[in-house]
């Protein structure tokens, strides 16, 4: 790597110091505070450098070699050096601030020893760096920074939450329970796209603060420690009274209703230092966070699902997002998709609503094809309009906003003309907004400005102007340099005529940034005038491209044509800078139609993707939580069958109360257990998101919550093992989900022994079933897990129990599997992991052991539990099973009712003969069982 790496390395940008130079930024460089998580950058005007151990990481990280590295100073004093060039930076940027959450951003300017930070940024706080990060890319979300203020009582967890979106100017607050888990606090940290979080620094490490550092890691989160100290709530109701629009007295309402929250949120004001930027007073928004608004995803449940994008996808249909993103917009669509993902609703109406537009946009092509057309011209109205407000902006924002404001009437007039069902919706959700905000004194106030103010001829060649005739001082000095370009040309004129040179031919007129305007001939021409230019003329430069000569009428007129030129430009920015403020007051109209054509925008990509597929989707039926069942028919995975390779076998899945609320899932590896269970997710994540479903006809009861337990992966850098993160994810279910959840487990217990790993998996079924009620889907390879569907106990049968089986299909001869891929009602008769391992192309030796082996565990197993070995028959080499599946599932269950009565019975309190009858009574009810259950005459 090294070698290959040489070519490279003469392009790296050379740090040249004197040792002067050098001596001074070491001993600067020494003065820096220690802070392991900080990345240091200092520019070098051309490029950046970064010394000591940021150095090494960014040359082992980025450039993949140690060679990069230079050593500034010698001897002992010596510091490991990297230069940077300016589109490395912004790689290194992009990586730090956007993808990673384990470090801080910092870059310095000065020379020798005096520098000074001029920009900072964390992965929740990138305002300094946003023209950087996306310079030549749009923006897809928003950080969040949080804060937390933990209160631990014996009755619980009090958490308050504080949380600020520094792009959307937003502040919020949300005080709730939580448990030991912190479940809430997960959930919140996922619906808020949260990428720091603050939290008072604690000496002695507790187990509660290891746990929630665990959360935060689980979450991609980055965790700043701040002094309690911060975490205050005096002065909070003026200092919000300054940055939030609005009155005092709902600021101090809203505060008031909080214990611990308001304490969370001054942290975040000490340490975003809002109220050190004037451009923040009354431009933020304060409101109260409920969780219980939207649908609760924890970080399982989104990666379960694929909900955002991945790095490692291998295209952009792998991930919900990816898939579901067809927005038109320059990044507001995005963003918007991207929060609703991570916070379904839970409302029926507002879901709903959602679904008539789709529904409106699947059904009137035309009005699609329309919308999408005239939003790929909106710009990213959000960010334009932050930068107004941060007094960032130039005169390219003005047009930008001025090239979306002037598309709002054909947005308009297309919305006008649709007349279908949901007109009347579509009236009053949108055109009356609309109409509103281009109405005479707001949007169409702003075009006039912008017509008036901006020169628009020049924007074909990309420069922003001001035209001349918008200011009268600017008239005056225009006229004058157009004057005075005249008089120059005269005398060029002129001068070749004096000369006896062919105008701009022979005699050329330059104008250049050393000696402004002047005469040039080429070196042919010279001795021609020679005489002339050495009595009249001064001669300024002789190169190969000839001779550059002026006088003193063109050096007169050239310096006064510079001066108004300078002036005709600084009148131009004042004038830039007027404009940027008159259009900077029309920020509350552009906030708020950025929220309508972000809506728009997802809708409309919900309704392309909907349309658009081979097989369209349907709009679901939604019901209330407390309501109705959860029916999937014909429904697919909407990921998978967007990949190019494959044929996706639709499925139906049933969740139905009291019949099949818990459905336990069996069936070979490959078989498509886990992507049925995820597929159920999924659908109903995009039902209350808004968005039609890929099924043939779907109705869904809301859920507030999902909680997937799906695929196994440790975490070594936490401790923790792959069946300790299966057991912590299973305990986050058992403590937060609720009757109104769904949950979804795949094969839960495998990460431990057989017994161990059957008993925890019954006994978790049996707490969702008995106590959290739960529409579950559990796929499992515990076989004997089905017999929950045949036990008699009265809370089962209320929520109902039942066996589902993915089919496969083995050849007679051949013994070859083949994969089904449907879901069909009942257990699955056996297991097929050896058949998956011939996929494999195992050896044949290994799988010949194997089935050996696997045949005497069944055996000694049977014997000792459930005397399968009763319930197979010999057949040649092969093993037959002579008992159907529930027959077997059905006789174990009342047999276990009987063990459980004899257990319940007070033997202590009875005599002997007593006992013997009662015992008698309990064999006489089995055998009467058994009279229709083969396998338990075989038992008895």
């Amino acid at each position: 790597m090294d070698e290959n790496f040489d070519g490279f390395n003469n392009k790296l940008p050379e740090l040249k110091l004197d040792s002067k130079q050098a001596q001074g930024f070491l001993s600067f460089f020494k003065t820096l505070p220690d802070d392991p998580r900080a990345i240091r950058f200092f520019d070098r005007r051309d490029y950046y450098t970064a010394h000591g151990e940021n150095a090494t990481l960014i040359a082992k990280k980025y450039y993949h070699t140690t060679t990069a590295l230079r050593q500034l100073g010698s001897g002992s004093n010596a510091l490991s050096s990297v230069s940077v060039s300016r589109n490395m930076f912004e790689t290194v940027a992009r990586d730090l601030l956007l993808e990673r959450t384990d470090h801080t951003l910092e870059v310095y300017e000065g020379s020798g020893s005096n520098w000074r930070l001029v920009k900072s940024g964390t992965p929740g706080n990138i305002g300094s760096f946003e023209e950087v990060l996306f310079a030549n890319s749009e923006m897809q979300d928003s950080p969040v920074v949080v804060a937390l203020s933990l209160n631990f009582r014996e009755s619980g967890y009090t958490i308050g939450l504080g949380f600020v979106n520094l792009t959307k100017r937003l502040l919020g607050m949300a005080e709730f329970l939580d448990d030991s888990h912190f479940t809430n606090v997960e959930s919140a940290l996922v619906a808020l796209g949260c990428k720091e979080c603050l939290v008072p620094i604690e000496r002695g490490k507790s187990i509660e603060y290891k746990m929630l550092c665990d959360v935060l890691t689980k979450c991609g989160v980055m965790l700043t420690e701040r002094k309690k100290s911060e975490f205050k709530t005096r002065d909070l109701v003026q200092d919000l009274g300054r940055l939030v629009k609005g009155s005092i007295e709902a600021v101090q309402d809203l505060v008031s209703g909080f214990e611990f929250a308001p304490g969370a949120l001054g942290a975040l004001l000490s340490y975003a230092d809002l109220l050190a930027d004037e451009s923040n007073y009354e431009n933020y928004t304060l409101r109260r966070y409920n969780l219980d608004s939207y649908m609760r995803l924890d970080s399982a449940a989104m990666r379960a699902l694929n909900v955002l994008e991945s790095k490692t996808d291998a295209n952009k249909n792998f991930s919900l997002f990816g898939l579901m993103n067809r927005t038109c917009t320059a990044g507001m669509g995005k963003r918007l998709l991207n929060m609703w993902l991570k916070q379904p609703l839970v409302d029926v109406n507002e879901i709903n609503s959602r679904l008539d537009v789709v529904q409106a946009f699947v059904e009137d092509t035309v009005l699609r094809q329309d919308l999408r057309q005239h939003l790929k011209r909106i710009s990213d109205i959000e960010r334009l309009v932050h930068n107004l407000q941060k007094r960032r902006a130039g005169l390219q924002h003005v047009v930008k906003l001025y090239q979306s404001s002037i598309r709002l009437p054909y947005i308009k007039s297309a919305l006008d003309r649709y007349d279908g069902q949901f007109s009347s919706m579509m009236k009053s959700r949108y055109l009356k907004d609309l109409e509103l905000w281009t109405g005479a004194d707001r949007l169409n106030k702003f075009i006039e400005l912008v017509e008036t103010a901006v020169d628009l001829d020049y924007l074909e060649n990309g420069e922003y102007m001001i035209s001349s005739s918008y200011d009268s001082a600017l008239t005056e000095l225009k006229e004058q340099q157009e004057l005075l370009d005249s008089q120059i040309h005269d005398l060029h004129r002129q001068t070749a005529v004096d000369l006896d040179l062919v105008v701009d031919k022979a005699l050329k007129l330059d104008k250049g940034t050393q000696f402004g305007h002047v005469f040039r001939i080429t070196k042919k021409e010279e001795p021609k005038i020679r005489k002339k230019l050495n009595t009249q003329f001064i001669v300024l430069e002789t190169r190969k491209d000839g001779v550059k000569f002026t006088n003193t009428k063109l050096k007169k007129l050239g310096d006064k044509y510079q001066q108004i030129l300078e002036e005709y430009k600084s009148c131009q920015k004042q004038l830039v800078n007027k404009v940027v403020e008159l259009s900077a007051t029309f920020s509350v109209v552009f906030e708020s139609l950025a929220e309508l054509i972000s809506e728009l925008d997802v809708l409309l990509s919900f309704a392309d993707l909907a349309s658009s597929c081979p097989t369209p989707y349907t709009r679901p039926d939604i019901t209330s939580s407390d309501t109705g069942d959860i029916v999937l028919e014909g429904s697919r995975h909407p990921c998978v069958e967007a990949q190019d390779w494959v044929n996706f076998i639709p499925n139906d899945c049933k969740l139905i109360r009291g019949k099949s609320w818990f459905q336990i899932i069996t069936g070979p590896n490959m078989g498509g257990k886990s992507t049925f269970i995820r597929q159920v997710g999924v659908n109903i994540l995009m039902a209350q998101v808004g968005c039609f479903v890929p099924c043939d006809k779907a109705s869904i009861s809301v859920r507030d919550c999902i909680f997937a337990r799906v695929g196994a992966g440790d975490c070594q850098l936490r401790g923790i093992s792959t069946f300790m993160q299966e057991m912590l994810e299973t305990s986050s279910i058992l403590k937060g989900a609720t009757d109104k959840s769904l949950i979804i487990i795949d094969e839960l217990g495998r990460g431990t022994s057989t017994y161990d790993g059957f008993g925890l998996a019954w006994a978790i079924c049996e707490h969702i079933v008995d106590v959290i009620k739960a529409p579950t889907l559990f796929a499992t390879h515990f076989h004997e897990l089905t017999a929950l569907a045949h036990e008699n106990d009265p809370h089962k049968q209320i929520v109902g129990v039942a066996n589902y089986h993915v089919s496969a299909h083995i050849d007679a001869s051949t013994r070859k599997l083949t994969m089904l891929y449907k879901v069909e009602p009942g257990a699955c008769d056996q297991s097929f992991g050896i058949h998956v391992a011939e996929f494999a192309n195992f050896p044949e030796s290994v799988v010949a052991l194997a089935r050996e082996k696997a045949a005497e565990l069944e055996d000694f197993s049977s014997s000792a539990i459930s005397l399968i070995d009763s319930s197979t028959e010999e057949v040649g080499s092969k093993r037959k099973r002579a008992f159907e599946p529930d027959d077997i599932s059905k006789g174990a269950a009342k047999a276990r009712q009987i063990l459980e009565a004899f257990v319940a019975l007070p033997l202590d309190t009875m005599d002997k003969t007593q006992a013997l009858q009662e015992v008698k009574k309990l064999k006489d009810n089995l055998e009467k069982d058994a009279q229709n259950c083969h396998w338990l005459q075989k038992f008895l």
